[in-house]
């Protein structure tokens, strides 16, 4: 594949999907678009010229050079259209999370171990310009031994949020807040900290009853593997607006905090003998009409594509990572399930 440019088929024609659709054309070749609802599949394929398809197995059969298939559908999804893409012989780029349970997670990368294919998962947020910093000074040991790590995130999604989507707020296709607010937070956590062995957690839905099938916030207790302690303090429940997304990091040399709405301000530092410094400044997050996501990264995802499938390169968040936040979703899950037997939301 070097010196060629990739071709890409996109499933999924929604928000996320039109950004992926704006990366791919600068990265690639996208060739051909899918999606269910023919209202955003038509704006697409006006947009770019393409052929459009409505099913996933009719663009399977149809499109024959195509390198990546970029899966953008609802996050029940996401192991269904990953899977028949992988036995049909392509490489894929799933959007987070990887899908809403452990045992599919499985299923993925099995399906990418048989194809001998690339499972590529969505984690843009490890690009932040303050994240990447902090990670570098745990792999470089400057922070000494952790001890606690606290995470907040304080979003807001507002009744219209939900009403204007026949997925969102759904348990079967969309999973919980947790899944699609705040897998990258999770994901975070794992990448930084280390993987999660415990799980304590109460949650509830006190603002969006009738409106969604699961809860709007949550708090958690967490123990690591290697005994760091952490807390999760979680809502969509912000009024009006997003609030914050930050960690903060207690350790034997220091302790940090990144912070912003987005992950994306270093707020605090006091390291021994280092300073952060210079830090760059990072892309604005993803503006989605009546709200805002997380940071718009996905240059840097598309550029490791090309890097591992192209050059050689290493995968910069592979199916193992993936499964890994949704094995500390559904464990946080469980508990709340346990917690809240007697509570109906």
């Amino acid at each position: 594949m070097q010196n060629r440019r990739l071709n890409f088929a996109l499933v999924g024609c929604g928000r996320i999907g039109q950004r992926h659709a704006e990366h791919i054309v600068n990265h690639g070749n996208l060739v051909a678009l899918c999606d269910i609802d023919p209202l955003k599949l038509e704006a697409l394929t006006q947009q770019y010229n393409l052929p459009g398809y409505s099913d996933i197995d009719d663009l399977l059969r149809s499109e024959k050079n195509i390198d990546v298939i970029s899966i953008c559908t609802p996050n029940g999804l996401h192991a269904q259209h990953t899977i028949k893409s992988l036995r049909a012989g392509y490489h894929v780029l799933c959007e987070k999370p990887m899908c809403i349970n452990v045992h599919e997670c499985g299923e993925m990368i099995q399906a990418a171990e048989k194809a001998s294919k690339r499972l590529f998962i969505v984690k843009q947020n490890r690009f932040n310009p303050p994240v990447v910093a902090v990670k570098n000074l745990i792999d470089g040991g400057k922070l000494g031994k952790i001890f606690t790590v606290q995470l907040n995130c304080f979003w807001n999604r507002n009744p219209e949020y939900y009403s204007s989507s026949d997925w969102k707020g759904t348990r079967s296709l969309d999973g919980g807040t947790l899944y699609t607010q705040f897998s990258h937070f999770i994901d975070l956590l794992y990448y930084m900290i280390g993987d999660v062995q415990d799980a304590c957690a109460f949650a509830g839905n006190y603002n969006h009853i009738n409106q969604i099938e699961f809860e709007d916030n949550g708090v958690v207790a967490l123990r690591f593997y290697n005994g760091v302690l952490g807390t999760i303090n979680y809502t969509v429940n912000s009024y009006k607006k997003n609030m914050e997304g930050s960690i903060t990091i207690f350790a034997e040399k220091g302790t940090v905090k990144i912070g912003g709405q987005y992950l994306n301000e270093l707020e605090y530092q006091m390291i021994e003998d280092f300073e952060i410094k210079d830090l760059p400044e990072g892309n604005p997050p993803n503006m989605y009409g009546q709200y805002i996501g997380s940071m718009s990264n996905h240059a840097q995802v598309y550029d490791n594509l090309v890097d591992v499938l192209s050059n050689g390169g290493i995968i910069a968040t592979n199916g193992f990572e993936g499964l890994k936040t949704v094995e500390i979703i559904d464990k946080i899950y469980a508990s709340v399930a346990k917690s809240n037997r007697k509570t109906d939301y």
